[in-house]
């Protein structure tokens, strides 16, 4: 299996829905994955994984926005495909 180190710049949509799944409320200090990178930074990541990829993404304020715009996304289209009955409307029949 490939592991991949990646910043939130260089998410592909595949990747930043599957990190929604699987944090769904964010994700904690029990997800987050700390190593030396070759500079001898520490980083800290979360780890996701696709059918032959494990993905350690970076993590910063701009991952956690990029994931909530994702998912305030997917809200919205949910809210297109099923549009709320007018309920009021009923009774008027």
């Amino acid at each position: 299996m490939k592991r991949k180190i990646v910043d939130y710049i260089k998410l592909t949509d595949e990747v930043v829905r599957l990190l929604v799944q699987k944090f769904p409320d964010g994700y904690g200090d029990d997800d987050i994955v700390s190593f030396n990178n070759a500079k001898g930074e520490i980083i800290h990541a979360v780890e996701v994984k696709t059918d032959d990829t494990i993905y350690l993404v970076k993590i910063s304020m701009n991952l956690a926005q990029k994931m909530e715009d994702h998912s305030d996304a997917n809200e919205i289209n949910l809210e297109e495909a099923h549009p709320a009955i007018d309920t009021d409307s009923l009774y008027n029949l």
